[in-house]
Formats: structure tokens, sequence, C-alpha cells
């Protein structure tokens, strides 16, 4: 994708190019964030840490909505959301993409405006549904067919609420199987080519009390290349025509949710986004022409890759060992912090930072502390062959999906967040005590 790179880090090492544009080496061995030295934050904050440069994340915004300038831009706040996002999502004029009754709540509680958040899930509880009513959020995007009659009923004969119904437009893209959603036969929305999509419109449609607003899809996360989302605008268009010939129905939304690739590694492919929203306007425009239809607002939904480049985690080397022909440096975090590895075959760049080393880079696989063959963080990875106890790693583009997907596993507690801006630190999100987890254990 278009980046906001090519400032600080083009005068630093070639593999610094997944980093977020603030780094800086103000001592030869040492990388700086946000104006402030890795080394420090670790002091400060202990490890595992995890670093969000703020910077990165407003302009990472800022890019969207200048490549998407007549497009509603929400953030999906599944990648990362806590209270200082809220805030930084709202200064920047992102709307919000949630996916339950707690992300929604800490939205609202935080100040953000619940017309401006949409909730998705596809088995939404009856908390959910309360919450977002109560709330008043913008929009719910219907994912199955029972939803309609326990949304209608929650509404009640005279309320009102906008929706949106997620269809499969039956298109396969995405890193990795586990989150491929735009295909048939998953638990995501509803499928266009059996007709489950069409019966759960007219459905909504003889419910006064819910307005259909338009449709969406969304066809996976880690998505390099434009043509799928350019495939599922046409397929899309062609079931609003169909709508409109069978209802006269004219749909003023469509959604393409997100999934916008990101690079882990140097040298990896991004999403350009640039070429995306002019290819995607572009289709979309055509489409609606040959169809005789109007050209519907465009909303988009990116997470990754919003928070994904901005993030570092910082690590603490406990053990070096060496078995066979590897050699295996464990850290004090793992699967714990970071599951997507082991979920997904994640791979990772770490680097030793706060020490000079002259040292010959040799092949290492960096895993964690937990009690599990598969906790491996980094495999085959190329780090100083003097590395030893002590030293500090950062694994860049640590952003999205780490801390959200975070467990309890070993009960080692989740690490804390801390904020990087202009030469300070401050901690976002506190880490969780052993007197967090004592006190939600009420029984013996």
């Amino acid at each position: 994708m278009t980046t906001v790179h090519d400032t600080a880090v083009t005068t630093l090492a070639g593999d610094l190019s997944v980093w977020p544009a603030s780094t800086a080496e103000p001592r030869p061995g040492d990388l700086a964030v946000g104006g402030v030295p890795l080394a420090e934050v670790a002091d400060r904050f202990g490890t595992p840490v995890y670093v969000l440069d703020e910077s990165e994340i407003r302009d990472r915004c800022r890019i969207y909505r200048d490549a998407f300038p007549d497009t509603e831009i929400l953030y999906a706040a599944k990648a990362f959301l806590c209270r200082a996002m809220i805030h930084w999502m709202q200064e920047e004029g992102l709307g919000l993409d949630v996916c339950s009754a707690g992300e929604l709540e800490l939205a609202v509680t935080t100040g953000f405006p619940a017309e401006r958040i949409v909730l998705h899930g596809n088995a939404k509880s009856p908390r959910d549904l309360e919450s977002a009513l109560r709330l008043g959020v913008g929009r719910i995007v219907i994912d199955s067919p029972s939803e309609i009659a326990r949304l209608a009923a929650a509404v009640g004969p005279h309320g009102h609420q906008k929706v949106m119904v997620r269809v499969v437009p039956g298109i396969s893209a995405g890193g990795h199987e586990k989150i491929r959603t735009g295909t048939e036969d998953q638990k995501f929305g509803l499928s266009i080519s059996d007709g489950y999509a069409q019966h759960a419109i007219a459905r909504i449609l003889d419910q006064p009390q819910l307005e259909l607003t338009g449709l969406h899809c969304h066809l996976g996360s880690q998505i390099t290349s434009v043509k799928p989302y350019l495939a599922a605008v046409r397929r899309i268009v062609g079931l609003m025509a169909r709508l409109h010939e069978q209802h006269g129905l004219l749909l003023p939304e469509l959604d393409l949710g997100g999934g916008h690739g990101i690079a882990y590694r140097p040298g990896e492919q991004a999403l350009d986004l640039t070429t995306l929203a002019r290819k995607v306007r572009t289709e979309l425009a055509e489409a609606c022409a040959a169809a005789g239809l109007p050209v519907p607002r465009l909303i988009i939904e990116p997470g990754r890759a919003v928070a994904g480049p901005a993030g570092i985690a910082l690590y603490r080397v406990l053990a070096v060992k060496r078995t066979g022909s590897h050699t295996y440096v464990a850290v004090d975090g793992g699967m714990s912090d970071n599951p997507r590895p082991a979920l997904y075959g994640v791979r990772y760049a770490p680097r030793l930072v706060g020490r000079r080393t002259t040292a010959d880079r040799a092949p290492v696989t960096v895993v964690g502390r937990h009690c599990e063959a598969g906790d491996v963080l980094a495999t085959d990875v190329e780090l100083p062959a003097d590395v030893r106890p002590g030293d500090l790693l950062a694994v860049p583009v640590a952003g999205a999906y780490h801390l959200s997907m975070a467990s309890g596993y070993n009960l080692v507690g989740r690490p804390p967040v801390a904020a990087v801006r202009d030469g300070h630190a401050r901690l976002l999100v506190r880490r969780e005590s052993l007197e967090d987890i004592r006190s939600r254990d009420v029984g013996l």
C-alpha cells in the first residue's frame, strides 16, 4: 500500500523498511521510534511490552482519507482497541467497525459517536443487540436469517434501525485459509449463489422498522492483490441490479470490508492502496452504469493496515540453547501475547536493539516461554551470533491482532501498551498483574 515511509528510515539499513517512518538510530545498535529509544521503553515499562507509534497510526488514517476522499472509512476495532485508539480514530475522522458489546461500549463510553459505529458478528448475542439498540449504533450488519426476526422484535413495532446484509460473493482471497471469508461454505455471511442472501433481503423488506441501507462483504485478510476486490464489486452490483428489478430497491451503500495486506518482513508484498482506490472507483462506476444503477457510497474497513505497522513488540532474551543444528533464542513472551505464528504461520523479522555488536549474523529460531512446542515467534531468522540472555529483541509490525488475541496461558499476564510520539512515551494499557488474575478467581 502507499506508505508514510522514505524519511528517517532511508538513512538506515534496508531491513527497517517495515518499521514506522519515525524509526531512527541515535546510536549504533540502538533504535528509537517516535523519538524514544526502544531500550528506554523496555526499561521503563518492562517486557514484554507493545509500543505504538501514534504518529504512524494517524498518518495511515490520513493516507486512507486522501486515497478514498468520498468513502466512509471505518477502523476495524478487532485489530486493536483501547481508549486512546478510539480517540485517535475520532480525531482523524474515521468511523468504527465493532464485533461485540464490549468493543461497542468501550467506544461509546470513551465518547465516540454511536451513529458512526457499525456492529458486525456472525453470531450476535442478545447483549450485543441490546447494547447496539440502547446506544443507537449507526448500522447493524445482518449475518444470518435468524437475526432478522430477533432484531425486528428487539427494535419493536415503532422503532427504527438501519441494517446491512453481509453477502458471500464466492471469492477466495487472503493470506491463509483460516482468514479467507469471501468463499462459500464458511461461517460468515449469506451466499449470493444459493439465493440465501436474496431471501434474507426480502424478509428484511417485510420489516418496516428495519431500514436496509446496503450490502456488505469481507473477502478475508492479508489480501495483496486488487483483483479480488474488483470481482466482488462486479458480483455485488449484479445482485443490486437483481434487487432493483425484483423489488424496485436502490441501495445507497456498498461496504467492501477490509483485509488490506501489509508487509511483515522486508521484501514482502503489500496491497497498493492508491491503485485499489482508483480501480475500485472505476469498476464500481462502470458496473453501475452498465446496470442502470446510481453509484452507491463506498465503505471500507481497514484495521491491520492502520494499526499493524505502527506497533513493535519488545522482549528480553531469557535463554540461548544450541541443540543439534539449531539455535533457539527464548524470550519472556510468546504465544500468549502473539498467537499468530501458531495460528497462521506468520513470519516476523526480529531485531536486536539496545547494544552495539560487530558479531556475524547467524540463523536462529526465536521461541516463547510457554509449555508448547508450537510456541515459536520467528523461525530461521538471522540475529547476531553473540545474542545472549538479557538482550532486547524488537519485533516490528506488531500493532494488530497481538493484544486483541492475547490469552492468559500459563497465567503470565498480558503485556502493557505504551504510545510514543515526539520524544515522549506514555502508558495506554497497563500490564495484567497477578492480582488481576487472582481477583477473577472467586471460588475455593
